[in-house]
């Protein structure tokens, strides 16, 4: 009832009619997985540097069809952040502006279910941009992998110390290490992970 009733509201908060799709019912058996390359961990003062996403359906990674976008950025980026994520002002050359970003961001996902890890701060990213656009912030629903993880692994261990890290969690799961900090690799991991948590089948 209560979602319902947000949902009717951030549908008439709206302003860009061409988003519309966002409230339509989603497609049966597809989420999009997605991950974001950032400046910092500070969603008030860091800016997207890249964002990586996949489709699942039926529950199969559709690879062939993932996003995978570069954001020009007004400011150098720091030290700090290409040791972790490895991508120089240099290398965005051929990179998009924010808004075109959001805009090819907002018609991939649709309204799909979003999952991720660490999902909340990719979310907080992502609508630091979207609510000026469009009016809202992201009304899809959404599913937080590391939450996922906590409700298998809780029974096994009733004292509850469950390390949630990202690699911890991929190993764990018998799982490929791609290259990380990088987004779309990312997404694909943790695509991985969806699905063998979820208890189907992955390609």
């Amino acid at each position: 009832m209560f979602d319902a009733l947000k949902q009717k509201w951030n549908r008439k908060k709206l302003t860009d009619e061409r988003f519309a799709f966002l409230f339509d019912a989603p497609p049966e058996n597809e989420v999009v997985v997605f991950d974001c390359e950032t400046t910092g961990l500070d969603p008030k003062r860091d800016d997207i540097v890249s964002i990586g996403a996949v489709k699942i359906r039926e529950n199969r990674i559709l690879v062939n069809e993932a996003l995978h976008i570069f954001v020009k950025q007004s400011r150098q980026i720091s030290h700090e952040s290409i040791a972790i994520h490895h991508i120089r002002h240099c290398d965005l050359n051929d990179a998009v502006s924010i808004e075109e970003a959001m805009e090819r961001f907002l018609y991939f996902i649709g309204s799909r279910t979003l999952v991720g890890y660490f999902l909340e701060f990719d979310l907080a990213m992502i609508n630091k941009y979207i609510k000026p656009m469009i009016g809202i912030t992201l009304p899809n629903r959404r599913e937080e992998l590391s939450a996922i993880y906590y409700d298998r692994k809780i029974p096994m261990i009733p004292q509850g110390n469950i390390d949630l890290r990202f690699n911890t969690i991929i190993k764990d799961l018998s799982l490929p290490e791609l290259q990380a900090h990088d987004a779309l690799n990312d997404a694909v991991m943790t695509a991985m992970a969806y699905l063998k948590l979820t208890q189907k089948h992955y390609t």
